[in-house]
């Protein structure tokens, strides 16, 4: 038995196939004042699940700069809604807010879904999602950074330095969601990510708690080891596009004692953007292991951080 479509419902309104994105619906005010559009799809493609992002605005009136915030896990796993566990949500998230910034916080395909560069393509498909969608979103388009941690910072640095300018940089940025559109940025906050996939190749992945079994994490986001990818692996490091790049101002942030991503990794980011004539900030967090583990300060280090950002994004209007 065929049923008619429910009543008011049209349909001459529907296309196919379906739209690479949705719009923004309307906020959710909590009773701090804070707005919240709360898991919008921002890029879509058969197949993979839809891509989605957060959007917290302080209160006031806007329009207010932004922060992408870009999650870690080895490009393998994680998720947009929460930090390491070293950082509590409620600290980045109300830094942010608390410095007058929107928090835009997204998920991005991970590396078993599809290889490098699929995770670039979906951060620069959120930047111009939010460009596009600015003024429903109570965002200044021309004040957006990126943060990330781990291979979020990975990605926040790429997003920093790839442009259409750069070597395979229409391949790079991808046309994902809204298909065109600036996606450059104003500042770069990276915390302990990769900058030089080859010379990695030889560092030993630390054991896996209780021996859990974990796939190598380059090899997932290469679909193949470094040596068997070499020019996918360059092409995946940031260092590759700091000369000639005219990169934004960076803040990398490492633990001296990283197990999992050397500490010479944002070593040798700092030392191509300051050859790139690139304003930019080593921060050591001495002793501390990946996550800032062992670190007794992670306020000072998200205070610093958010100071960084609001500095370089300027006061809301």
């Amino acid at each position: 038995m065929t049923q008619s479509p429910p009543a008011g419902f049209d349909l001459t309104d529907m296309a196919w196939p379906p739209p690479p994105y949705q719009s923004p619906v309307p906020p959710v005010t909590g009773a701090d004042g804070v707005r919240h559009f709360d898991g919008i799809t921002y890029a879509t493609t058969p197949g993979y699940r839809p891509r989605l992002l957060d959007v917290q605005l302080p209160p006031g009136e806007g329009p207010f700069p932004a922060v992408v915030w870009i999650h870690g896990g080895g490009w393998l796993e994680g998720d947009r809604r929460y930090p390491p566990p070293t950082v509590p949500a409620a600290l980045l998230h109300g830094a942010v807010l608390g410095a007058g910034l929107a928090l835009v916080s997204i998920d991005y395909r991970h590396s078993l879904e599809a290889p490098f560069p699929a995770q670039l393509h979906d951060v620069k498909a959120a930047i111009r999602y939010v460009r596009a969608f600015a003024v429903e979103l109570g965002i200044d388009p021309d004040r957006i950074g990126v943060w990330g941690e781990s291979a979020g910072g990975h990605l926040a640095a790429l997003a920093g330095l790839v442009g259409p300018g750069s070597p395979d940089g229409a391949a790079l940025e991808g046309t994902h969601g809204v298909g065109s559109g600036d996606t450059g940025v104003l500042a770069v906050v990276d915390w302990y990510g990769v900058s030089d996939l080859p010379a990695l190749a030889d560092h030993p992945m630390p054991p896996m708690p209780g021996g859990a079994e974990f796939p190598d994490p380059y090899e997932a986001l290469l679909g193949g080891t470094a040596a068997e990818r070499p020019a996918l692996a360059r092409a995946a490091s940031p260092v590759t596009y700091a000369e000639g790049s005219n990169p934004p101002p960076f803040l990398l942030v490492h633990g001296t004692r990283d197990g999992l991503v050397p500490y010479s990794q944002s070593q040798a980011l700092a030392r191509a953007l300051d050859s790139a004539g690139g304003q930019v900030t080593l921060r050591p967090v001495d002793g501390a292991d990946h996550i800032f583990l062992g670190s007794p300060d992670i306020d000072l280090i998200v205070t610093e951080s958010v100071t960084f950002l609001a500095t370089h994004l300027g006061k809301s209007t």
